[in-house]
């Protein structure tokens, strides 16, 4: 059995409104086991015995489609992946406030030539590492809320579907999928 965190993209934040009872319903439908949400956006881990994160990923998707008529990114990755994320964050030593400290999850690696061309907008403090299919995230002199460095602005630069999590919801993922 192989532990896994689905995440949501654009849950709960805007318009895009999903019970996490419909989402642990919907996971363990599917056949997964022992679902449970971490707070109310979009972030659900889980047991599985199939081996491939993207099939649980589409059939996650199409299920929330098919049966809620919700269109939404999901990105899976596996308790292993966590561990190795909640303990290679590069600015963990330098950051004493989760908050400054995020996550942005890739659906895929993206291009070299995109990380390459990838900047902070002009004025603002934030340090940033793209390891794989993350990228992770320190503003230094404030918070994710008043930054332009957003989950909308890595899209785009980087030309591939993201989710951000803070530092606090990262770690409790990581214990969530830990054997």
């Amino acid at each position: 059995m192989t532990r896994y965190v689905a995440l949501l993209r654009g849950v709960n934040v805007g318009t895009t409104r999903l019970a996490m009872a419909d989402l642990r319903r919907i996971v363990t439908d599917l056949g997964h086991e022992d679902a449970k949400t971490y707070l109310q956006s979009g972030n659900v881990a889980f047991g599985s015995t199939v081996r491939d994160a993207e099939k649980v990923a589409a059939g996650i998707a199409r299920a929330l489609t098919d049966e809620l008529a919700l269109t939404v990114p999901v990105l899976v990755r596996s308790g292993r992946e966590l561990a190795a994320i909640a303990g290679g964050n590069p600015y963990a030593d330098r950051e004493d406030d989760p908050t400054r400290l995020l996550v942005a999850f890739l659906a895929t690696a993206p291009k070299k030539s995109t990380v390459d061309a990838l900047a902070v907008p002009g004025g603002e403090n934030v340090s940033f590492t793209v390891t794989g299919r993350e990228v992770f995230l320190h503003y230094v002199d404030g918070g994710y809320g008043r930054s332009k460095f957003t989950n909308a602005y890595l899209e785009k630069k980087l030309g591939v579907v993201a989710t951000t999590r803070n530092w606090k919801s990262v770690r409790a993922l990581a214990e969530m999928t830990a054997p």
